[in-house]
């Protein structure tokens, strides 16, 4: 290997370049699934929503058409029937004046449960959230999400100030976190109140929406449980599609996590086509070297050596091309990494979506993944030429020229 520097080191490059591309391609797969599940936990990775729709299937005396109305006693219906429910809440929305002195904006006032805060994963940026002493006690107190706060006072501190929905004055009690926000969807135009206190700007009897967050369950269980709980409450069917409409986060994440997967499998092997590339310039090289060599191969054998001993000595060179080139190959993939930084994905689409832009992740099974493909080429690449020098007729060897 020394005498022939030159020639060894392009091989180990090869092989380094064919490594590094490995370890890239299976760091880019490991990053878009993680970019996945930023994207939605940032919602609630664990949310599940509930709302009422209308029937389509006649059932007992009803038919079809019927509207299905959520009320308080269905909150509870679901909180005692769905297992490991850790948090559920109330939802009312209604689109509503909002006033700050001269300002004046029209936002989505959203009626909601303290328990929401967990189940959509909201965090404050300034203040508190709403708690169940507020709820309680009908308190008027509201919580803005950061665009709500920016428009209504334009950078001027928010907390302990007043604010008017539809003419009924709130204290500002807290202002949430910017979120992952999709052209003009309204995540961060939100103002949150106590469910029990937004009855002052509309009913609040019947319910938009019930969310629930439930761990350790089947998600196809868990939406069978809730449909014939509140079919049997609501006299319909719980086949019935159009009667009740669900959002599941958990189980579309699943559904990500397949494609994230297959993502991976398409890239591993065309990184592996890619060190294969490196691995027959090793066996092209290793083949020319035998070729060379042939006399001093015979010379060994003339001595004494064994077949085994030839295979040894000409697979262990291979191995250590091999294994050389994979080191060099796994500091440049880290190299490469860390300067690349993060690649734009989802903040493209998305305000305050940084986090669910794609970073090459370079994981201690992506090592062992791509090292095992790295030595299974370098067995197969060197044992073809260790096995032709092991094979050489040692009388024809020393006549070689």
């Amino acid at each position: 290997m020394r005498h022939d520097l030159r020639r060894t080191l392009l091989t180990m490059a090869g092989m380094a370049w064919g490594i590094a591309t490995v370890v890239l391609l299976l760091s880019y797969g490991n990053g878009f699934g993680r970019a996945i599940q930023n994207i939605f936990e940032s919602f609630g990775a664990t949310s599940v929503g509930v709302f009422p729709g209308r029937t389509s299937q006649q059932a007992g005396g009803n038919k079809a058409g019927s509207l299905v109305r959520f009320t308080n006693d269905d909150v509870e219906l679901l909180r005692n029937n769905v297992p490991l429910c850790r948090h559920i809440a109330r939802l009312l929305r209604k689109d509503s004046t909002v006033q700050n002195n001269n300002r004046s904006f029209t936002f989505p006032v959203m009626g909601i449960d303290p328990q929401m805060e967990d189940i959509w994963n909201l965090d404050m940026q300034e203040g508190r959230f709403l708690n169940d002493a507020d709820n309680m006690q009908h308190g008027l107190y509201a919580v803005l999400a950061s665009e709500a706060r920016d428009k209504l006072f334009s950078g001027m501190p928010a907390v302990g100030e007043t604010i008017r929905i539809d003419g009924v004055t709130f204290e500002v009690i807290g202002v949430g976190r910017p979120r992952m926000q999709e052209g003009d969807n309204d995540d961060n135009r939100v103002v949150y109140v106590p469910y029990n206190s937004v009855d002052v700007i509309k009913d609040n009897h019947y319910l938009d929406g019930i969310w629930l967050d439930s761990a350790g369950l089947d998600h196809n269980k868990m939406e069978t449980t809730i449909r014939e709980t509140l079919a049997t409450a609501h006299n319909f069917k719980p086949s019935d599609p159009r009667a009740l409409f669900l959002f599941d986060a958990q189980k579309q994440l699943s559904q990500f996590g397949i494609i994230s997967m297959a993502l991976k499998v398409l890239l591993a092997f065309i990184g592996t086509i890619t060190l294969g590339i490196g691995g027959i310039g090793l066996m092209n090289i290793m083949l020319v070297s035998v070729t060379q060599r042939t006399r001093e191969i015979g010379v060994e054998k003339a001595l004494g050596a064994r077949r085994h001993d030839i295979l040894f000595q000409f697979l262990a060179e291979a191995m250590a091309i091999t294994a050389l080139g994979g080191v060099f190959g796994i500091l440049l993939s880290y190299a490469v990494s860390i300067s690349v930084g993060r690649l734009t994905l989802y903040s493209a689409l998305a305000k305050h979506a940084e986090a669910g832009d794609i970073r090459l992740i370079v994981s201690p099974m992506t090592l062992i993944i791509a090292t095992s493909i790295l030595a299974v080429v370098g067995v197969i690449s060197g044992m073809v030429p260790a096995m032709r020098a092991a094979n050489l007729d040692p009388i024809e060897a020393l006549r070689y020229e």
